[in-house]
Order: structure tokens, then sequence, then C-alpha cells
């Protein structure tokens, strides 16, 4: 007997596998909206770098280009693991963990400090705040099955 497995990519079978691959279009798109002029004031003044970066992402959220890099690595992550559950589920509580990281450190490393390499300012520390909060309790509340469809026939157990 022969046995087949299926290689298929499952995209958004579950809800925690939805959210995952939500999020991670939403930081796609971010990331490359960060390069768009009228989208980001001042991208004439992106700065690779650093807290010197004139841009501002719709007029609010101070950007690099690493910035917008990283936006966009974490989105294409965000794809990656949503096709699976467990790695869904890692992706929110994981990536909501290192928004965290990041909101400590925006509070910590002010503005214009040396040592902010990623620029942050206070919209993106709220951001941080909202986005660590919401990835974490995504990745933990949701539930890791498909619903039951109502209506659905009931199969019989024997």
């Amino acid at each position: 007997m022969t046995e087949t497995h299926d290689r298929t990519v499952r995209y958004a079978e579950t809800p925690v596998q939805k959210a995952a691959m939500i999020i991670g279009i939403v930081f796609l798109v971010v990331g490359v909206a960060g390069f768009i002029p009228g989208i980001t004031t001042g991208v004439d003044a992106l700065a690779f770098a650093g807290h010197e970066s004139g841009a501002m992402l719709l007029g609010i959220f101070q950007v690099s280009i690493l910035h917008n890099i990283v936006h966009l690595l974490f989105g294409v992550l965000g794809l990656v693991f949503a096709t699976g559950v467990g790695g869904a589920r890692s992706y929110l509580v994981l990536g909501g963990l290192v928004y965290a990281a990041l909101l400590l450190y925006g509070i910590v490393i002010r503005g214009d400090h040396p040592a902010n390499f990623v620029p942050l300012n206070t919209a993106d520390n709220w951001l941080h705040a909202a986005l660590a909060g919401g990835m974490i309790l995504l990745g933990l509340l949701l539930p890791p099955t498909r619903a039951a469809r109502v209506g659905a026939p009931r199969t019989a157990r024997a």
C-alpha cells in the first residue's frame, strides 16, 4: 500500500493562522508604504538607521530604511509561519514579545539618544504597546482549530 503525503501549503485554515497571515500582510504593506512619497513624508530625509531619519510614515511614525526592512521581514515571517497552527501561534506570541521589548527600548532610549538606532518616537511606542498586547493575546486566545460549521453533518462514531 502506498501512502501519499499532501504537501499543499494551507493558509488561513484556523483563526490563529488567519491572524498571523493578516498581520503579516499588514507588516508587508507598512514596510512598502515607508518608501512611498505621499504616504511617508520626508522620504528625501529617509536615513538608513538612527534617530536622524526625517521620514514619517503617515506623518506620524518615524521610519528609516532599516525600520522599513524590518517591517518587510516581519511580514514575510508572518506569511511563512501562517502555514501551520504552531508556527502561527509562535509568530504571534514571540512577535508580540519582540514588540514589548521594542516598547521598553523606546521608553528607555529617548528620541535623540545615540543608541536610538531604530527611529522611535512616542507614536511608535504607543503602536508597539498595542502590537505587543494584541499579538500576544491573539496568539494565546485564538483557537487552533477550525470552528465547526453550523448545519454541517455529523459523522457517526463506531
